[in-house]
C-alpha cells in the first residue's frame, strides 16, 4: 500500500505529530513511495491516538459534571492532587511555584494586595499571570483565587465599603442583603477573583469577642435568614438542584460559609477558644445557618479554629465528615483557615506531621498553607505513601475541589474578565451601601421624653457643632477588615464620604457647621449651638486584637459626650462593633444612635438623621447594661437588658 509522500512529510514533522516521527524513518533519503504494512498499522495507531488525545471528557462542557470529575481524577498522579488540596498566599504564587507544584488554590491575607492602592486592571493581569502558571501543567487544571470579601470587596482600593454584618443583622432584610451579594460578586469579579470568604454565619452570643461585627445577630433565626448573602454572590440555585455547589456563571463567584461550627460562643467571647455547650445547644443555636447555606448551594465550608467542648474543630472528624459531609450531605469543598491545621496543636505547629493527619483526617479537603506550603505537600506526600491517611481520602478532597471548578465554569473561563474593571466602586453599588446604612442604624433614644423627640434633626438651623473622633475619620467608619487585616484610621486610605462631610452636604447652605473633634466646655457654653451631633465609639480591630472584657467606650468619648451633652441639646451617634457600655451616659443625651460600623457611605447616616428618610433598625443584638451580666442573649433567664433584643425607635421620612 501506499500513502502519499508529502502527508508522510508532514506526518513525520515534530511539530504537527512528534509521537508519528517515530515510526517514519526518512533518514538516509529513504524513499517515501511505499511502507511495510507493520510501518503503516504502526502510523494509523499513532494517528488514531493522538485523534482521541485531543478529545478529553474533562475538557468537554458537554460532557456531565460527574463524567468529567471522575475523567480528570482518574488522569492525576498523587502529586497532582496534592496540588489541588493547596492554597497558598499571593505573595508566594509565582507561576513557576504554581506549575512545579500543581497548585489548587491562592489566597489573599487580609491587606494583602498587588501594589498599594492597586487598580482593577492589575489586580487582574496579577491573577491572570498565576492562572497562566496553572495552566501550564500537564492537565491544565485551573486554580481557584480566594479573597476575604466581608463587607464588600473590602482589601481593594476604591472598592464601595458596605456595612458590616452586625449592622446588616439590625435591618432585618433579607433581600437586601442578597442585592449586597449580588454587588460584592461584581465588585470581587472586577478584580478577576472568582471566590469569596464569606458570609461569616457566626452566631456571636458574647460581645467580648473581637469578631462580633462580623456576625449578623446573637439569635439563629436571624443569621439563618441573612443566608440570602450566599444566594446574591453566588446567584440562586436552579429549581431542584438545591444542596448542590452552585455558581451562576462569570459575573458570580463562589462562597463560603464559615467559621464551622459554633465560632460565636466561646468562653468569654475569647478568639479562637472553646466553646463550652451540649449537643443540643450546638444544633440548635450554631448549626442552623449551615442548613440553610448547603440548600442555598454555597460551594465551601471554613472550619473554625475554636474547639468545642476541648475538640479542636479542625480536628474534629464526627462534625467535619459524619455530620456535615454525610448526614447534612454538603457537597462542596471544606478549607480550613489561615494556617488552620497548624493550630490543632498548642503551641501552633509543634508537632506539623500530627497536624497534617488530623486536620486531612477529620475531612478538610483545602488547607490554607500561605507560606510553609512546601512542607505540608512533602508531608501529606509522605503520609499517603505510607498508608498513614489514606488514597479515597485525598481522592474525596479532589472530587470536591473539582466539583466547585467545574461547576464555576473556571475550566472554560479560567482568566479574567477586562470588561467587568468598571463594576468595582461602581455608583448604584454606593448607593446601594448608602441604602444598607441607613435600614442598619437603630435608634434607641430619641427626646428626654416621648413628647420632645430631637430626631429628625431640622436641616436650616443657625449653627450646629459637629464633635467627636469618629465624625470625620473613614478608616474608623469602616472598622477592622477595610484595605488592611485590622482596620485603619484616616481618611486617605479609601474612597468614601465620611458623616462629617454627609452632615455637611445635608444641612441647609445656610446653616454654619462648627467641627471640633474633642472641645472644651467653655467653647461648647459659648458657641451657641442649635444643636450637636457627637460621633465616638471603637477603634478598628479584626479578630482576636478586638477582644474586650470591659467593652467601654474608649477615650475621649466619654468626656465628650458628656460637655457636649450638658450644654447643648445633642444626638449621640456611636461607631462600633458591638454595644458597649453607655448607661452612665444615656441619662445625658437627648438621643442616641447606633450606627455600627457603617462602612464607606456615611451619607446613609445623615439621610436618617435629618430625616430624608425614617430610622427603621431593630436590634439584632442584647444591649446589656454592664459586662457582669454578660453572656446574657435573648430567652436567657435572668436577661435585664438596657434595650432588649429587637428595639428600635421608629421616626417617619420628612414629607
Amino acid at each position: 500500500s501506499s500513502i502519499n509522500p508529502s502527508f508522510l512529510a508532514l506526518a513525520s514533522s515534530s511539530l504537527i505529530f512528534p509521537c508519528c516521527s517515530a515510526v517514519i524513518d526518512t533518514r538516509h533519503g529513504a524513499k517515501m513511495g511505499s511502507l511495510h504494512k507493520t510501518t503503516f498499522v504502526l502510523l494509523m495507531f499513532c494517528l488514531a491516538a493522538l485523534g482521541s488525545a485531543d478529545y478529553l471528557k474533562y475538557k468537554d462542557p458537554k460532557q456531565p459534571l460527574g463524567v468529567r470529575i471522575k475523567d480528570l481524577l482518574g488522569r492525576m498522579t498523587l502529586a497532582e492532587k496534592i496540588g489541588q488540596m493547596t492554597q497558598i498566599e499571593r505573595e508566594n504564587a509565582t507561576a513557576e511555584a504554581m506549575s512545579k507544584y500543581f497548585i489548587g488554590s491562592v489566597l489573599s491575607g487580609g491587606g494583602s494586595v498587588p501594589s498599594p492602592q492597586a487598580s482593577a486592571a492589575a489586580w487582574q493581569s496579577m491573577v491572570n499571570e498565576m492562572q497562566k502558571g496553572a495552566l501550564s501543567t500537564r492537565l491544565g487544571i485551573p486554580m481557584i483565587y480566594g479573597i476575604d470579601a466581608v463587607h464588600g470587596h473590602n482589601n481593594v482600593y476604591k472598592a464601595t465599603i458596605f456595612p458590616h454584618n452586625v449592622g446588616l443583622g439590625a435591618t432585618r432584610d433579607p433581600m437586601l442583603i442578597k442585592r449586597i451579594g449580588e454587588a460584592t460578586a461584581l465588585e470581587v469579579r472586577a478584580t478577576g477573583i472568582p471566590y469569596a470568604f464569606a458570609p461569616c454565619i457566626a452566631v456571636c452570643r458574647d460581645p467580648r469577642w473581637g469578631r462580633c461585627y462580623e456576625s449578623y445577630s446573637e439569635d439563629p433565626k436571624v443569621v439563618q435568614s441573612m443566608t440570602t448573602l450566599i444566594s446574591g454572590l453566588q446567584g440562586d440555585v436552579p429549581a431542584g438542584s438545591e444542596g448542590r455547589p452552585y455558581v451562576g456563571g462569570s459575573k458570580k463567584v463562589a462562597a463560603c460559609a464559615k467559621h464551622y461550627v459554633g465560632d460565636g460562643g466561646t468562653f468569654m467571647g475569647i478568639n479562637e477558644n472553646n466553646t463550652v455547650i451540649d449537643a443540643h445547644g450546638l444544633m440548635t443555636i450554631h448549626m442552623p445557618a449551615y442548613y440553610n447555606s448547603i440548600i442555598r448551594g454555597v460551594s465551601t465550608v471554613m472550619t473554625s479554629y475554636s474547639s468545642w467542648n476541648g475538640k479542636k474543630m479542625h480536628a474534629n472528624h464526627f462534625l467535619v465528615t459524619d455530620f456535615l459531609k454525610n448526614k447534612l450531605k454538603f457537597r462542596g469543598f471544606v478549607i480550613s483557615d489561615w494556617q488552620g491545621i497548624d493550630r490543632i496543636t498548642s503551641p501552633p505547629g509543634v508537632n506539623y506531621s500530627y497536624s497534617v493527619e488530623a486536620g486531612v483526617g477529620a475531612g478538610i479537603d483545602m488547607i490554607m498553607v500561605p507560606y510553609a506550603y512546601t512542607e505540608f505537600i512533602d508531608d501529606l506526600t509522605y503520609q499517603v505513601k505510607n498508608n498513614i491517611i489514606p488514597m479515597s481520602r485525598i481522592d474525596d478532597a479532589v472530587y470536591r475541589i473539582l466539583r466547585v471548578k467545574f461547576t464555576m465554569g473556571l475550566f472554560e473561563s479560567p482568566y479574567a474578565d477586562p470588561s467587568l474593571v468598571g463594576e468595582l466602586g461602581k455608583q448604584e453599588h454606593r448607593d446601594l451601601a448608602r441604602e444598607a446604612v441607613r435600614k442598619s442604624l437603630v435608634l434607641l433614644k430619641n427626646g428626654k421624653s416621648a413628647s420632645s423627640p430631637l430626631l429628625p434633626l431640622p436641616k436650616k438651623a443657625g449653627k450646629i457643632l459637629v464633635a467627636g473622633s469618629h465624625a470625620d475619620d473613614l478608616g474608623l467608619q469602616c472598622g477592622g477588615w477595610t484595605i488592611t487585616w485590622q482596620g485603619q484610621t484616616g481618611n486617605d486610605k479609601t474612597a468614601g464620604t465620611t458623616i462629617l462631610s454627609a452632615i455637611k452636604s445635608t444641612v441647609d447652605p445656610s446653616t454654619e457647621v462648627v467641627f471640633s473633634e474633642n472641645p472644651d466646655s467653655a467653647a461648647v457654653d459659648s458657641g451657641k449651638y442649635d444643636y450637636a451631633i457627637v460621633v465616638v465609639g471603637e477603634p478598628p480591630y479584626a479578630e482576636t486584637f478586638g477582644d474586650n472584657l470591659n467593652l467601654t467606650i474608649p477615650a475621649p468619648g466619654p468626656s465628650v459626650i458628656q460637655s457636649v451633652c450638658k450644654s447643648v441639646k445633642c444626638v449621640v451617634v456611636l461607631i462600633s462593633g458591638r454595644p458597649l457600655v453607655v448607661e452612665p451616659y444615656i441619662g445625658a443625651m437627648d438621643a442616641f444612635v447606633a450606627a455600627w460600623l457603617p462602612g464607606s457611605e456615611g451619607q446613609g447616616v445623615a439621610d436618617a438623621l435629618f430625616g430624608d428618610y425614617g430610622f427603621t433598625g431593630k436590634l439584632a443584638r442584647t444591649w446589656f447594661k454592664s459586662v457582669d451580666q454578660l453572656p446574657m442573649n435573648v430567652g436567657d433567664k435572668h436577661y435585664d437588658p438596657l434595650f432588649p433584643f429587637g428595639f428600635g425607635l421608629t421616626t417617619e421620612a420628612n414629607k
